[in-house]
């Protein structure tokens, strides 16, 4: 057996399952001050997004033969006993440590220290945490279909042998149940499980060891990366970040009364893939959606908590086309009104017709600029489903009728866009539903769809003046965007004025009761 403090990995058998360890570390990118994730930044706007209301799970495999050592300590974290339940075959034990039920792990630790920890974590303000061993929690919860109580699920280990019976057993569990698994892919070779299940997300290491993709069935996996040595020590922070938007979406921040649908765990996948940050190598193709190495890129939770903030747009509208025939951009004068933002919706196909749901945003107006396209298009396996329905994204110039691009994988049930330079003009994202014999599964599929049409326009402050001691003022920036205004007489400090929405044309006028003539105002886009 080797030492606890090698970074190589553990063979363990557990419950007759072999599970095998991605990886030990005790640094923590975040304790280090760095905000590699773009959490210090979310944080310096709304200090209130750690994961507050949220239960996670995080499912551990012990690191030795003991088969008993893998427990978080509440003292490691910087949480009360409280907080926590220890799950094993042998017991349970609520607010106890130590306990009957395992001992601690250090790599539990610092997985717990990435995910909630107080002094490192993504998410430190969840509600409950219960750590099971990792055995238990798949023969007993997930492959029985036991409900447990928390929707985010953090696994930082991976199987041994073939993946299909454990991925069949996790998408089951994630459609029955609708509980997003957040897994390390690897640290060598292809994806393992669970991270190669359909419905969960595979987590890269970016800057450190880690598998790379397709999956032996040709599928793209790593989902996103994030920054560790190892996947054990990225997958948390990916696990923390869902957590945050989970929060973000049960007290309606994707608008008023979305929080079942902005919470579904294909929009919470739709918006982590979505937002996250291209490396300067990612890559990919129209059949093969993310990047062999980095998937979707690198996590980037701002990002994600702006496109959540977008809000809900529901499709402009729906066309029905022959099966493989032409899909042009609809005769119509509607358009969304904004440039980002996410939609949960259902299409339906037929026998012998294809269905599109058309997004059509216009940006003609915005002269004197290039955009940057980002859309991801997430949907399920659905329970009992060996293979998934087909749908397909694409992006036209509803000016020209020309494809601008595509993403049209058969095998994976994520489609991703991300084009540049892109110039002012009406384009029209369209989710397609494959009907026929061969890609058609089920008549209809709930997808979720995250897009953004930047980088975000800087806002202006315009027709400023000055009407009886009061500063009149107008800010400019995009549609449907928050922006706070500032104020400042000397530029040692700024004090807040107020912060608002700009309307569907992009803009909100703003006094202020105190002016004069010697003050400074700034304004910035916030949550």
């Amino acid at each position: 057996m080797q030492k606890l403090l090698q970074i190589s990995p553990k063979l363990l058998v557990i419950n007759r399952k072999k599970l095998l360890l991605a990886g030990f570390c005790l640094v923590s990118l975040l304790a280090q001050g760095a905000d590699p994730v773009g959490v210090t930044f979310l944080r310096s706007l709304d200090s209130s997004l750690i994961g507050s209301g949220v239960a996670v799970v995080q499912a551990e495999a012990p690191l030795t033969t003991s088969g008993t050592d893998w427990e978080v300590s509440p003292l490691a974290v910087g949480l009360p006993s409280s907080l926590f339940t220890w799950i094993s075959s042998t017991a349970t034990n609520a607010g106890i440590f130590t306990n009957s039920s395992g001992t601690e792990s250090f790599h539990a630790d610092e997985v717990g220290n990435n995910f909630y920890g107080t002094a490192a974590g993504v998410a430190p303000g969840v509600a409950h945490i219960d750590n099971y061993e990792a055995g238990l929690f798949y023969n007993s919860r997930v492959q029985s279909l036991t409900a447990i109580s928390g929707k985010i699920v953090n696994q930082s280990f991976v199987f041994l042998g073939p993946t299909t019976t454990y991925d069949q057993d996790y998408d089951n569990y994630a459609d029955h149940f609708k509980t997003l698994f957040i897994c390390g892919a690897g640290n060598s070779g292809p994806p393992s499980a669970p991270a190669t299940c359909y419905n969960g997300l595979a987590v890269a290491a970016y800057g450190g060891s880690s598998s790379t993709g397709p999956t032996t069935d040709g599928r793209s996996k790593p989902d996103i990366t994030a920054p560790g040595s190892l996947t054990s020590f990225s997958t948390p922070l990916v696990s923390g970040a869902a957590a945050i938007l989970l929060q973000a979406a049960n007290r309606d921040d994707g608008g008023s009364s979305t929080a079942a649908r902005a919470g579904d765990i294909r929009t919470l996948k739709a918006l982590l893939l979505n937002g996250a940050e291209k490396p300067a190598d990612w890559t990919h193709l129209a059949a093969t959606p993310l990047d062999t190495r980095y998937g979707a890129g690198v996590l980037n939770v701002w990002n994600s908590y702006r496109q959540l903030r977008g809000g809900k747009q529901a499709l402009v509208t729906s066309s029905n086309n022959g099966i493989g025939g032409a899909h042009l951009p609809p005769n119509i004068t509607n358009n969304l009104p904004t440039r980002r933002g996410w939609d949960q919706n259902t299409i339906s196909s037929g026998i012998t017709s294809d269905t599109v749901n058309h997004y059509l945003v216009d940006l003609r107006g915005a002269t004197n600029r290039t955009f940057t396209v980002k859309a991801t298009l997430v949907w399920l396996r659905q329970q009992g489903q060996t293979t998934i329905n087909d749908l397909d994204l694409f992006l036209y110039d509803a000016v020209s009728d020309t494809l601008v691009g595509s993403s049209q994988s058969a095998v994976d049930n994520v489609e991703h866009l991300f084009l540049t330079n892109l110039p002012p003009s009406r384009y029209d994202l369209q989710v397609l539903k494959n009907g026929g014999l061969t890609k058609r599964v089920t008549p209809s599929e709930t997808y979720a769809l995250a897009f953004e049409f930047g980088p975000p326009e800087d806002a202006r402050i315009a027709n400023p003046q000055i009407a009886a001691n009061q500063f009149q003022g107008r800010v400019i920036g995009e549609p449907n965007q928050n922006y706070a205004i500032y104020k400042t007489a000397a530029f040692a400090s700024w004090s807040p004025v107020v912060t608002n929405r700009t309307s569907g044309d992009g803009f909100f006028d703003f006094t202020d009761s105190g002016a004069s003539t010697h003050r400074f105002y700034r304004t910035k886009l916030v949550p």
